[in-house]
């Protein structure tokens, strides 16, 4: 239905309510990347990939101070021939997918104990979804979580976490040649979690991969969705949803890197924000490798600013390292509602407040869309119905 005022890319609302810079190359981090956290150096704010970041409420997991003395409880359900494993840290499939770029997704890879893995054979193609709930039970946890596909296999996973816990964790998809796979990864927790996580997608020859990020709760998210392909024909799709309340920081890191020919991507992450000190940021980061000719890619990132106070930091990067793709292109938008579209409705008798809902509503439907679980889009519209109350009631 309706879209976010079409503010361009480096410019403001005013008082400054909302941001969107630009950057033509790509972020690069402090450190190389690594599976030791001694390898990264204690951030402390100025880095490239800290500066949004309130470390203090990191509450220790980027310093070394954080210890694992809680817990998450996590319940997978899979259809049958889904084989779902616990293994230790020598398992060999464990850190295929990618390797940690900052420290805490260093620290979590260092500290954790124990990893799910949740294997889907060959040719396999799912009619139910993979469920996988994760529930904080106070505390501070480490995790590693791994899906893969087998070649020509066909899965939808949702990833649910609830409750409160201090939480960091790498989630690594491997896709096998020509395999489809849906990620739903839902970030509902509690008022006072804290939870950071790189999520590493290596997509083969011809697969398709699909990632929806639905963020609403906790004190602090901080995601590192990261996608390279291992051979050329494969398509990612990474979708996002968000919606941030007063005092809430809720951060989007993507970087999609095109290292192989002749592979597509489509990035679009959508935000709404209300109340005083809510605070979004997302960085779109796509690189283009000298040997991935043939690449066709875009990303756009669009946010709805609902209540003054709240603040967006919106950063498409694209580098491009050769000159034989079929296309690329980025966009940022951040603002208000439109006054035109309220308008519009209100003028055929709907009232201001259900006009507002069907402007939000409309302009989160087409990611919602994406999810293709009924029961879980059902439940996020009645979310999005929750904070709207809060919003406009």
């Amino acid at each position: 239905m309706a879209e976010a005022p079409n503010i361009p890319v480096g410019s403001a609302t005013a008082g400054s309510i909302a941001v969107a810079a630009e950057s033509t190359v790509a972020t690069r981090m402090s450190a190389p990347p690594s599976f030791d956290v001694a390898d990264f150096p204690v951030p402390h704010g100025r880095e490239e990939e800290w500066r949004f970041t309130p470390l203090e409420r990191l509450r220790g997991l980027h310093d070394g101070t954080a210890t694992a003395d809680g817990g998450i409880k996590v319940a997978v359900q899979a259809p049958e021939g889904v084989v779902v494993e616990t293994v230790g840290r020598d398992d060999a499939r464990l850190g295929r997918a990618g390797t940690p770029v900052d420290r805490v997704a260093a620290q979590a890879y260092s500290a954790f104990e124990q990893a799910s893995v949740v294997t889907v054979p060959k040719e396999a193609v799912l009619t139910e979804p993979i469920r996988i709930a994760v529930h904080g039970e106070g505390g501070t946890a480490y995790a590693h979580q791994v899906i893969e596909l087998g070649a020509f296999a066909e899965a939808v996973v949702v990833i649910d976490h609830t409750g409160d816990a201090v939480l960091a964790a790498n989630v690594e998809f491997v896709l096998g040649d020509g395999a489809k796979l849906t990620v739903v990864s839902v970030q509902d927790w509690d008022d006072k979690a804290v939870h950071a996580a790189q999520h590493n997608a290596l997509v083969g020859r011809d697969a398709t991969f699909k990632s929806v990020v639905v963020t609403f709760g906790g004190d602090v998210v901080r995601l590192h969705p990261r996608v390279a392909y291992a051979g050329p024909g494969g398509e990612a799709e990474l979708f996002g949803l968000y919606f941030t309340d007063a005092g809430q920081h809720q951060e989007h890191r993507l970087l999609v890197d095109h290292n192989v020919p002749h592979c597509k991507s489509n990035v679009v992450y959508k935000g709404a924000l209300q109340g005083d000190d809510a605070h979004a940021v997302w960085i779109g980061d796509v690189l283009i490798e000298a040997a991935a000719e043939g690449t066709d890619t875009y990303e756009m990132n669009r946010n709805l600013v609902l209540t003054d106070g709240a603040r967006v930091d919106s950063v498409p990067n694209l580098e491009i390292e050769t000159g034989e793709i079929v296309g690329a292109g980025h966009a940022s938008a951040t603002g208000r509602f439109d006054d035109e579209q309220l308008f519009y409705l209100m003028a055929r008798g709907i009232p201001e407040k259900d006009a507002r809902r069907l402007v939000v509503r409309g302009f989160f439907a087409e990611l919602v869309q994406q999810i293709g679980v009924a029961d879980l889009e059902e439940r996020l519209i009645a979310k999005i119905e929750e904070e709207l109350e809060a919003a406009v009631g």
